[in-house]
C-alpha cells in the first residue's frame, strides 16, 4: 500500500500548476454546494422560525393561507366555537400583517406586525436580548430585532418611530428573529397591533388551539373542520410543511438553490476527472512498465483511486475552511447560510464520490494502454 501512495503523491505532485487547478475545481464545487444547501437550510429555517417558537397543538387559519405571513381574516366569533369543541382547553387569538414603518428621516419601510396577547398565551418574542417581553404590556410598545437596526433607523431600546401614522417606543430587541422576506418583525400588543395593520375589531388572522391532556389531536382537528368552514386546521408540523413546500417548491426557490448545487457537482466532477485524465495520459509509459512488469490491472486502480482521494481530502479540507467562514460572516445578516455538522460529513462523502467517479475516465485510459509500448520507447 506504501508503494501505492507514493506512486500517487508522486504523479500529482510532480505537475504543482496541474495539481493546483484540479484543487481548484473541487474546492469551488465543494464550496458552491455548501453554500447552497447551507441557504438552503437557512432559508427553510427562516421560513418556520415563528412557526418553530409558537407553543400550540393547532393552527386555525384561513383556507387559502400557505405559509405563517399569508395568514388572512377569520371572525373572532369562531373564538367560542372552537373552545366547545370536546378536547379543547384554551384558543388564543393573533393577527399578523404588514404595514408602513416611519424612519426619523421621514422614509417609509415595510414591516411585518405580529400582534399578541402574552397574558393569553400567544406568540411571545424569543431571544430577548434587551428589555423583556412583558414590556409589550405597556401601550405603544415594540419589540424589534436589532438585525434590522439600520432598515429601522432605530439603535435599541427607548428609540421611538411610528407604524401607520401612530407613534411607537421600542420597549425590547431580540437577537436572530429574521424574516425570510427580509422584511424585519414587529411584535405588538394584539389591539394596537390590529390598528398599525388596520384590522377591524371583530377579526383576527389565526387561533392558537391547545388542547386537553386527554384529547385525541386528529379527531379534535376532525371536529373542528367540521363545524368550520372556509379554515385549515394544522398541526405545528403540517404548517411547517405546507410553508416550505411553498416556497421551496411552487415558487421555485428551492428549484434554483437545487439546481446551483448540481451544477457545481457537475463542474467539480468534470475538472477532477479532466486533471486526471491529463495525469494520467502523461504518465502512460510509468503505467505500461508496471503492466510490463507483472502489475495487476488492480494495482493499477489502487494508484489512480489514491491520487482521487487526495485530491478529495485536500480540497474538502480547504473547502471546508471556507464555509465555516461564510456561515461566520452570514450569521448576523438577512438570509443565513447554515452548516450543520452532518451536512459537512455528507458533503466529505459527496466529495470523495464526485472525485472517485472522476478517476474512472483515466482508470479506461489506463486499461487501453499496450505495455508492448515500453519495447518501442
Amino acid at each position: 500500500m506504501s508503494l501505492v501512495v507514493t506512486l500517487a503523491l508522486r504523479n500529482l505532485f510532480q505537475d504543482r500548476l496541474r495539481f493546483i487547478a484540479s484543487l481548484t475545481g473541487i474546492v469551488f464545487s465543494v464550496v458552491l454546494v455548501m453554500v447552497q444547501t447551507g441557504l438552503y437550510f437557512g432559508f427553510s429555517g427562516m421560513i418556520t422560525t415563528m412557526i418553530d417558537h409558537t407553543s400550540t397543538d393547532l393552527w386555525i387559519v384561513s383556507s387559502g393561507a400557505n405559509y405563517f405571513e399569508d395568514l388572512s381574516l377569520l371572525n373572532t366569533g369562531m373564538r367560542d366555537r372552537l373552545l366547545n369543541i370536546e378536547g379543547v382547553s384554551k384558543v388564543v387569538p393573533g393577527v399578523v400583517g404588514f404595514s408602513g414603518w416611519r424612519l426619523p428621516d421621514g422614509a417609509m419601510t415595510s414591516v411585518i406586525v405580529v400582534g399578541t396577547d402574552l397574558t393569553a398565551g400567544g406568540l411571545s418574542p424569543w431571544n430577548v436580548v434587551e428589555g423583556t417581553a412583558q414590556s409589550l404590556a405597556t401601550p405603544r410598545t415594540v419589540v424589534i430585532d436589532r438585525s434590522y437596526y439600520d432598515r429601522l433607523g432605530v439603535s435599541g431600546v427607548g428609540a421611538t418611530a411610528e407604524i401607520r401614522g401612530q407613534p411607537v417606543t421600542v420597549g425590547a430587541v431580540t437577537d436572530g428573529i429574521r424574516s425570510f422576506m427580509t422584511t424585519p418583525y414587529v411584535f405588538s400588543d394584539l389591539r394596537e397591533a390590529r390598528a398599525y395593520i388596520g384590522f377591524p375589531e371583530s377579526f383576527t388572522s389565526h387561533f392558537l388551539v391547545r388542547l386537553k391532556p386527554e384529547a385525541d389531536i386528529e379527531r379534535t382537528r376532525r371536529n373542528i373542520l367540521s363545524n368550520n368552514t372556509g379554515i385549515q386546521a394544522l398541526t405545528p408540523d403540517q404548517f411547517r410543511e405546507k410553508s416550505r413546500s411553498f416556497w421551496l417548491f411552487q415558487t421555485g426557490a428551492g428549484a434554483a438553490l437545487a439546481a446551483s448545487a448540481l451544477l457545481g457537482v457537475i463542474v467539480g466532477t468534470v475538472i477532477v476527472a479532466q486533471t486526471l485524465y491529463s495525469s494520467t495520459k502523461d504518465h502512460l509509459y510509468e503505467f505500461a512498465t508496471l503492466r510490463a512488469m507483472g502489475a495487476s490491472n488492480s494495482y493499477i486502480y489502487q494508484v489512480i483511486v489514491c491520487q482521487a482521494l487526495v485530491n478529495a481530502i485536500i480540497g474538502f479540507a480547504i473547502a471546508a475552511l471556507i464555509g465555516i467562514a461564510v456561515v461566520n460572516l452570514t450569521a448576523k445578516s438577512a438570509l443565513q447560510v447554515v452548516i450543520t455538522p452532518s451536512l459537512i460529513m455528507e458533503l466529505f462523502v459527496l466529495t470523495i464520490l464526485m472525485c472517485i467517479v472522476s478517476a474512472f475516465t483515466a482508470i479506461f485510459r489506463v486499461v487501453r494502454v499496450d505495455p508492448v509500448i515500453v519495447l518501442t520507447r
